[in-house]
């Protein structure tokens, strides 16, 4: 999954021949899980239709303020869509449109939307060689980087006019690449590795049945997320779940008992920077499983159980330079028991829920969280959605890092 997926990006584009590519360029948009909405100057729509990008976009495209034609047209609020977007991508961006943009004029629906914008802004100049090279064209690059605005050059190739040199748009893939190394190299977590465990164990009686628990896995994939989200390239070690993830900076490796989580945890404990367990682990597993299928004969059965290896406890004990996460699920007592989890097992970190707590726990798509730290500081958080709870979780966590 790219970074883009889920954000809204809003395209703005200018007259130039090189419009003919946003085309391809709202594709490219929509491949990386983008929302897309179109604006557009009124003389681009002289190189590429409405029509296509709306078909592309699934969206309305929107040129002007308001319809001329249609005396109960609705206002194309440029404000509105300022606001909706995530990214705001110029492309192609004209000599012309980039010298008002720089200017601060305001004569189309276009540049209205731009001086409106909140979100990062990019544009990627299409123009003749010489155009590019002039004077005022590169200070107006400069005006626009100076605002915070992002450049995505263009390239050199045969022009319009004939002439071989810059001023060429960027390809449409180039365009999105550019986006997602630009965002992904500005997050906090970019060149953190993060290994994350998540879901319930499964520990096996004989070949049908098994004593497992009621996680769902949900908090630990929405954590993941959270994390690849903020530029960490995390590592997922999940039990049976019904869970599922898809981002470029996911590795889900799944297991089934909690041997198999032990063993994959160590596996990529040496590697990483950030080690965050979220998994219901079982503390006990049958000592004997049985070959076959165990018949239903007796009105009881017994089983002896022993304890499985604690996965927290044994990374605390080897812990060097990562940033330890475990998670704390009580019903009474919760605090004391948590924090004594935290010292006990070399934590930097713990998460502490309690069933006394509505709407936490598990399988649900809430949860109310209480957060120490090894200095012993707690805080309190409200019931939030899980992907929020991950974001909180994530953002205590880039505190600690950056400390």
């Amino acid at each position: 999954m790219s970074i883009l997926s889920g954000k809204n990006i809003l395209l703005g584009i200018s007259a130039g021949i090189a419009a003919y590519k946003t085309a391809s360029l709202v594709r490219g948009f929509i491949k990386a899980g983008a929302n897309v909405k179109v604006v557009m100057t009124p003389a681009s729509k002289d190189f590429v239709t409405p029509l296509t990008l709306s078909t592309l976009s699934k969206n309305p495209v929107s040129s002007t303020f308001y319809n001329e034609e249609d005396e109960n047209a609705v206002w194309n609020n440029h404000v509105e869509l300022g606001l909706w977007a995530d990214y705001f991508i110029v492309a192609p961006a004209t000599a012309n449109t980039l010298s008002k943009m720089a200017n601060g004029v305001c004569d189309n629906l276009l540049l209205a939307t731009y001086l409106s914008a909140k979100c990062p802004v990019y544009f990627a100049p299409a123009m003749d060689l010489d155009m590019y090279k002039h004077p005022s064209t590169l200070n107006t690059f400069k005006t626009l980087e100076s605002f915070g605005n992002i450049m995505i050059p263009a390239t050199s190739g045969e022009l319009a006019s004939g002439l071989v040199g810059q001023g060429r748009l960027a390809e449409p893939e180039d365009i999105v690449t550019f986006i997602e190394n630009n965002i992904l190299g500005k997050l906090p977590l970019r060149g953190k590795k993060i290994l994350i465990t998540a879901g319930p164990t499964y520990e096996a009686i004989d070949p049908v049945r098994f004593i497992g628990n009621h996680s769902s896995g949900k908090m630990g994939f929405e954590i993941a997320k959270a994390a690849a989200n903020l530029g960490g390239e995390v590592v997922l070690v999940t039990g049976p779940t019904y869970q599922k993830v898809s981002h470029s900076l996911i590795q889900v490796q799944p297991v089934t008992s909690a041997q198999d989580m032990y063993e994959a945890a160590h596996e990529h404990y040496n590697t990483v920077d950030v080690a965050i367990l979220s998994a219901a682990v079982a503390d006990y597993r049958p000592k004997e499983v049985a070959d076959k299928k165990i018949k239903k004969k007796e009105t009881t059965l017994t089983l002896e159980l022993e304890k499985t290896k604690d996965i927290l406890a044994s990374l605390g004990a080897i812990k060097t330079k990562q940033l330890l996460v475990g998670f704390a699920l009580e019903t009474n007592n919760e605090l004391e028991f948590a924090k004594g989890k935290l010292k006990k097992k070399n934590l930097d970190l713990i998460v502490l829920n309690s069933l006394q707590d509505k709407g936490a726990g598990f399988k649900g798509n809430t949860n109310k969280v209480t957060i120490i730290d090894n200095k012993d500081n707690v805080t309190a958080y409200t019931l939030k959605s899980k992907a929020e709870v991950a974001v909180d979780i994530m953002n205590e966590i880039i505190t600690k890092l950056d400390a």
